[in-house]
């Protein structure tokens, strides 16, 4: 067994036989028919059974799939800083994270637009449980982060994952994607957990930590739905933690909470790229020669980045101003759009919790708590 076999994905070589074993799943049946609606199930079963790249896999079936989820359930993509990046150039993606599958997705769809390298892709094993699921996460590139492990093992396993990270980036020139913290984001705080940033760096091969981190080419991404598809399913778990209560997920929520990101309504959405932190790095070289020191203050300029470059939609101002009982920032929302959201409110939360309530608006008004604190939101 190869070193990295536990957690990588298919090899280009593994990617035709992994097809073969899947083209008859009723989950593919209905992916490429909600994809390809006008085509015969032997039309796209013969272009499947003729695919040898996980490039040909993603551009020629899963770019439409997406197209089609983008057309069905939003009211388009913009993207921001992509023409900053230089072509066949790897980079390690910085995200926050707000949905399951489509903020990696979308970066890649993205990137492929914008002829940029694409991303192999960290996910949670938890989510691949099931074999089909599992194989599709392979043919995707995504590679395992492997949950619910004694201490030990998870400083094995983050070695391994540190280390697969700095060959994918260094030798094999591709781009990673990495979510700043474990987990979604379900509060609307977007926070770096350094935590992260230390398990990358136990793949360092240089002296400094920082002249690693330089030369793996950081960018922070910053994604933002006008409207979360998965919001009042983050209520539960938000709502145990206010209570000091620890969250046991329901059997298959994972599971539906992909589904509920892929197909839920989400309006407009938008990507921004930040800048390659270089100049940035130096200067936490320059003055701190402690380790975790370093890490924290890294930690920080990520999250300036993901909270400057946030894009904010009337949602965030409407949640902003009902929670603090203000008109603030009417002036940058409409009447229409207020209503709309009132309506989400009461029929996903209703008016009889108070404390749910208050955690549904907390989660789309504390992106702008964030941006007040480099800026006048104006």
């Amino acid at each position: 067994m190869q070193k990295f076999d536990a957690i990588r994905p298919f090899y280009d070589s593994e990617i035709n036989e992994a097809i073969q074993g899947a083209v008859n799943h009723p989950m593919l049946k209905a992916m490429m028919n909600f994809t390809f609606p006008e085509l015969e199930d032997h039309v796209w079963k013969e272009q499947l059974k003729k695919t040898h790249s996980i490039r040909d896999f993603q551009c020629n079936f899963i770019y439409h799939t997406i197209q089609k989820v983008l057309e069905k359930s939003s009211e388009g993509l913009t993207t921001s800083g992509f023409e900053k990046l230089e072509k066949n150039t790897s980079y390690l993606f910085i995200s926050n994270h707000r949905d399951i599958l489509l903020d990696t997705t979308l970066l890649n769809v993205s990137l492929f637009e914008h002829g940029l390298v694409m991303t192999a892709s960290a996910i949670g094993d938890n989510l691949v449980q099931k074999a089909f699921l599992s194989t599709l996460a392979k043919l995707n590139r995504n590679f395992l982060v492997l949950r619910g492990l004694t201490p030990r093992e998870m400083l094995q396993s983050s070695k391994l994952l540190s280390e697969y990270i700095g060959q994918l980036l260094l030798r094999e020139n591709r781009s990673v994607w990495i979510a700043q913290r474990e987990g979604r984001t379900k509060d609307g705080n977007d926070e770096t957990n350094p935590g992260v940033l230390k398990m990358i760096g136990m793949g360092s091969d240089e002296k400094n930590l920082m002249d690693y981190f330089k030369k793996l080419k950081i960018v922070p991404v910053s994604i933002s739905y006008e409207y979360d598809p998965t919001d009042v399913l983050k209520m539960p778990q938000l709502m145990a933690e206010a209570n000091n209560e620890v969250y046991i997920k329901e059997k298959n929520e994972d599971f539906m909470t992909i589904l509920s990101g892929i197909m839920g309504t989400k309006k407009r959405i938008h990507i921004h790229v930040g800048d390659v932190l270089d100049t940035e790095i130096d200067k936490i070289a320059a003055e701190n020669d402690n380790s975790n020191k370093q890490i924290q203050a890294l930690a920080q300029v990520i999250d300036d980045s993901v909270l400057k470059n946030y894009q904010l939609w009337p949602t965030n101002f409407i949640a902003y101003d009902i929670l603090n009982e203000t008109e603030k920032f009417a002036h940058l929302y409409k009447e229409s759009e207020k209503s709309l959201f009132e309506r989400r409110l009461e029929m996903r939360i209703g008016s009889d919790n108070p404390v749910t309530r208050q955690g549904f608006l907390s989660m789309y008004a504390n992106p702008v708590v964030n941006k007040l604190k480099y800026e006048d939101v104006i």
